[in-house]
């Protein structure tokens, strides 16, 4: 069963195609809303919409890698799954390249159809999970006063208790309770860990 809440958005200017995989992926348990083109999504979309999107190649007017562009230029986190009917390797090169999670060949395997949602939904969960994560590193490192901060960074940069000491002039004993401290206030064990914690708040940034 798909993770509650995550809708699959199906952009396809064929009729018959949009009904039957709405009539599929519900008997799935999967929530969908369909357009019978780009432009009808875009008109429709809202940035809170979460969920994947499952959309055709080729379509009169924005074709499908077009709209996948334009979503993903506008900050839409939704993972794609393109469809076609023209097997095509410069199109599946430039749906990877814009995110995609697969590309389909029509008629659709359904059960490749749900392998690659599955995948979709997995993406997103991690995702979200990361998110998460970042979020606590900035709440946890806001909790850190200006010398605690000055000892973290000289301890990952691989610097000894007596070189910090000497750095910031206090003594080797004092930086033992400053890294003690970052400790408790980072809910970190060791420094392997505090090491570990910095390059995720590095990531958080770029």
């Amino acid at each position: 069963m798909p993770p509650d809440g995550q809708t699959v958005f199906i952009v396809d200017d064929d009729a018959s195609v949009r009904d039957a995989l709405a009539l599929s992926l519900g008997l799935h348990g999967y929530p969908v809303l369909v357009f019978g083109d780009a432009e009808s999504l875009l008109k429709a979309y809202r940035p809170d919409w979460r969920g994947c999107l499952l959309i055709d190649i080729r379509m009169p007017g924005m074709d499908g890698l077009s709209l996948q562009q334009h979503l993903l230029a506008a900050g839409c986190g939704m993972p794609a799954i393109i469809m076609t009917g023209h097997g095509d390797i410069e199109a599946a090169r430039a749906a990877f390249r814009a995110q995609a999670v697969d590309f389909l060949e029509k008629p659709i395997n359904p059960e490749r159809l749900i392998a690659a949602l599955e995948e979709a939904f997995s993406r997103l969960h991690r995702e979200r999970e990361e998110e998460e994560r970042f979020a606590s590193y900035e709440r946890l490192l806001a909790t850190l006063t200006p010398r605690e901060r000055e000892v973290m960074d000289l301890v990952v940069a691989g610097r000894h208790n007596r070189e910090i000491a000497a750095s910031l002039g206090i003594s080797p004993r004092t930086v033992e309770v400053y890294k003690a401290n970052l400790q408790t206030k980072l809910r970190v064990d060791n420094i392997p860990e505090l090491v570990r914690f910095s390059l995720l708040g590095d990531r958080s940034r770029q």
